[in-house]
């Protein structure tokens, strides 16, 4: 069940963080990168972070999450897609994306960045529409890929 998450809640950023530290570390080795920024976090960096959290609860455990930041009224970046690695293809990241883009359908841009080499989450965001903008390289032979979906009204 897809939840908006408190980061007000002690116990709740304390699963977004061990959750992160899990699925980035994997991202991390998958892409040649072991800086990605919430592997960077804190337990106080993610509480001040100014993102929204939307998690998949199973029996108190958050066992997925996408977080988004807002810029500008016209657009939302997605900041963070996460699955604990027991879950993975379970639907988790595809009902998370499915939840987002409902809930805030009235945006007409979404924005997404990830590694180049990072085909599950290539994979997910095409799915949903997204299409590659840019790319750049962010350190030697790293490149990170920007997607773009134009929501239609």
């Amino acid at each position: 069940m897809v939840t908006l998450c408190s980061l007000k809640d002690d116990d709740i950023v304390n699963q977004i963080w061990r959750l992160q530290h899990v699925a980035y570390r994997l991202e991390a080795e998958r892409i040649g990168f072991e800086e990605i920024p919430p592997l960077m976090d804190t337990l106080d960096t993610l509480k001040s972070c100014g993102e929204s959290f939307y998690g998949w609860v199973e029996d108190d455990e958050l066992l997925g999450a996408l977080a988004v930041q807002s810029e500008s009224p016209d657009s939302l970046t997605l900041t963070r897609m996460m699955v604990h690695p027991d879950h993975f293809r379970k639907g988790i990241a595809d009902s998370l994306m499915k939840h987002v883009l409902n809930e805030h359908r009235h945006i007409p841009l979404f924005i997404v960045s990830t590694g180049t080499l990072n085909t599950p989450a290539v994979a997910l965001y095409q799915k949903h529409g997204f299409r590659p903008v840019s790319a750049a390289e962010v350190a030697p032979g790293v490149e990170l890929t920007t997607y773009h979906l134009h929501n239609v009204k």
